[in-house]
């Protein structure tokens, strides 16, 4: 059972050099929402009629029983127990501590720490879900307690669980700059009867993302060029390898087979995500190669999306990344 706070009570205009308990929130619809004062903050004489603007006619000065702590020291125990890399924290602010990131890149959050810690009573821990892109200042992660005050045992405990698991419970995985070549196939495009579409829309993509594309190189629909243009990307050693066009399974599509006869380790071909199940994923050594389904022309997020940003983190896909991309993964009807 959590404990409450003992309060005493004093009129507003009486309570000139009191000690707030808690921070006071001012809301003015369809104009402002946030903090008036902050915990802690010593009350002047200027500020009455602030308070009493906001309804305040007594203060309410917390008795702390003893072995407790405040929301807001409570949030940045917790805060800190489960930050890692790439995390700094904001002051609280009315007892919520976010977590926010210093870099772009991949946000990774380990889900089973999380519902363990959120099983203990009072606690809040709310998270974005692993894998997704975040910019500096994006919140990833944020935590506090439900009541004012805790039993600071109850946090000692949230610690220890936090302490079990591997350092950085939550923590951003910074994007490498990296070099990426592209190889556009087809025929209608490598005689110029049609203006390539892919290019634009995956060098987009790609710088989003803090990478360059070195060199857009293009070849009909025949397996040995392509061959020969993915093999020349892996000589000119770019770190990861695009290749567009030629993923169905029509007879004249190439890619797929040009992909493996260059020398390719072939992850996948296919994945149960929708938009994007043509894709595949393959490795020359460590150098990522992916075949790119004509999705990623026109959709804005597609197997492509799911994957591209991991890749610049550093991770090397397996093939139970892919098949398990079915559950919340139809993303049009």
């Amino acid at each position: 059972m959590v404990n409450k706070p003992k309060f005493k009570e004093v009129p507003v205009r009486e309570a000139v050099g009191l000690v707030l308990p808690h921070d006071m929130t001012q809301i003015l619809p369809g104009e402002f929402k946030g903090r008036l004062f902050k915990k802690g903050h010593v009350i002047r004489e200027e500020d009455i009629e602030p308070l009493l603007s906001i309804g305040k006619e007594h203060i309410y000065i917390m008795e702390m029983p003893a072995g407790h702590i405040h929301e807001n020291d409570a949030g940045i125990r917790i805060a800190q127990a489960v930050a890692g890399d790439c995390l700094t924290l904001t002051e609280p602010y009315e007892g919520k501590v976010s977590m926010k990131s210093t870099v772009l890149g991949l946000a990774k959050i380990n889900q089973d720490a999380i519902h363990t810690i959120n099983e203990l009573e009072g606690i809040a821990l709310a998270t974005l879900e692993s894998n997704q892109v975040v910019k500096p200042g994006d919140s990833v992660a944020a935590a506090r307690i439900i009541p004012l005050i805790m039993e600071e045992q109850r946090i000692e405990r949230l610690e220890e669980i936090a302490a079990g698991y591997a350092p950085g419970i939550v923590h951003v995985v910074p994007f490498a700059a990296k070099k990426v070549g592209v190889v556009t196939t087809g025929g209608e495009v490598f005689s110029g009867r049609i203006e390539d579409k892919f290019g634009p829309a995956i060098r987009a993509k790609v710088e989003a993302l803090g990478s360059t594309v070195v060199e857009q190189r293009f070849a009909p629909d025949d397996k040995e060029k392509i061959e020969a243009e993915i093999r020349y990307f892996v000589d000119q050693g770019v770190d990861l390898i695009l290749v567009t066009g030629g993923m169905s399974v029509d007879p004249d599509d190439r890619t797929p087979g040009a992909i493996a006869g260059a020398g390719a380790e072939v992850v996948r071909y296919g994945t149960p995500m929708l938009p994007g199940s043509m894709l595949m994923v393959a490795y020359i050594g460590d150098t990522p190669v992916l075949g790119l389904p004509g999705a990623v022309m026109h959709e804005p997020f597609t197997s492509f999306d799911v994957f591209l940003p991991r890749i610049l983190a550093g991770e090397r896909i397996e093939e139970r990344d892919m098949t398990r991309l079915g559950y919340g993964g139809l993303r049009k009807c």
